[in-house]
């Protein structure tokens, strides 16, 4: 019997998704941290709100630790075993709980950002902050399948 089958094919284009979200995540977290770091606080992507830095370090940190764990699933993914998978879970759930800090940090951002000019890239940044967050959701849920169910995971021994 084959088990996992269906898992495995759920988990790969889940986990090229995640890494190419991630990727976006921390090209754009990183250049607007550097534009604040060089002295531009008030370049129009920036938003003059008071938030903004931490929603830029959360947002880096929360792509930095999505690559770990998106590395740790494509192990899981190569080697197919309860050990892997009990380390993907743990990747998966610190990961998403970082980026679930930084999806709050986003939505601080956006109540404040109703009183004042709202740039295009902010709102990349935010948006793509949002979808790592549910992409990130939707493989922990894949994986915690794959704890309960030998048809989305490995095949429990013992």
């Amino acid at each position: 019997m084959a088990y996992g089958r269906d898992g495995r094919r759920l988990m790969g284009p889940l986990l090229m998704v995640n890494s190419v979200v991630c990727l976006i995540l921390l090209g754009l977290a990183g250049w607007s941290l550097n534009k604040y770091i060089d002295g531009h606080q008030n370049h129009p992507h920036l938003g003059g709100n008071p938030s903004t830095i931490f929603l830029l370090v959360y947002a880096l940190i929360a792509g930095a630790i999505g690559g770990g764990a998106v590395l740790s699933g494509y192990i899981h993914l190569r080697v197919w075993s309860n050990v892997s998978l009990a380390t993907a879970t743990t990747s998966a759930i610190i990961s998403w709980a970082v980026t679930a800090l930084a999806f709050g940090l986003v939505c601080e951002t956006g109540l404040f950002a109703s009183r004042l000019q709202w740039e295009d890239t902010e709102q990349t940044l935010e948006a793509f902050v949002a979808l790592s967050g549910l992409s990130q959701l939707l493989y922990l849920l894949l994986l915690h399948a794959g704890m309960f169910s030998s048809r989305y995971g490995p095949a429990y021994d013992g």
